[in-house]
């Protein structure tokens, strides 16, 4: 990671109390990768944790283990803390490139298979399962 000077992260902190820019950075750190808790942590730090904490209702130390990596806090509470930046988590379908589909693996196919759990299993016996015996009818 490049160094930055102390001036420029004086700067982004100062800019990310701007919430539109917040929102904005919040966004072009998803598309980048960068989790939703690191993306969070930057802001919320530069906004202040406890006028942060004021305005969304929730108590600093509650904060700062939701944005902590180490702990896993739930949709809820993220959202809780997107809310200030009108955002907030959701699942998207991902756009396929047309023409190109995924093999799907037939039942009895050898090799394992995560569709059909134990399908490839019986295909690498060497010898069938023996019959078991029936009951003798009346």
């Amino acid at each position: 990671m490049a160094k930055r000077s102390k001036d420029w992260n004086e700067g982004l902190a100062e800019d990310l109390r701007d919430t539109e820019f917040a929102r904005e950075f919040l966004l072009a750190a998803m598309d980048e990768g960068v989790s939703v808790q690191a993306a969070l942590g930057k802001v919320i730090r530069a906004m202040g944790v406890k006028e942060f904490a004021e305005r969304v209702g929730i108590a600093s130390p509650n904060v700062l283990r939701a944005i902590d990596p180490s702990h896993n806090p739930t949709q809820a509470t993220l959202n809780r803390l997107l809310e200030p930046f009108e955002l907030k988590l959701s699942l998207v379908p991902i756009d396929k490139p047309k023409g190109k589909h995924a093999a799907r693996p037939t039942p009895g196919a050898r090799g394992r298979s995560r569709a059909w759990p134990g399908a490839g299993a019986r295909a690498r016996r060497k010898d069938p399962a023996p019959e078991r015996p029936r009951a003798a009818s009346r």
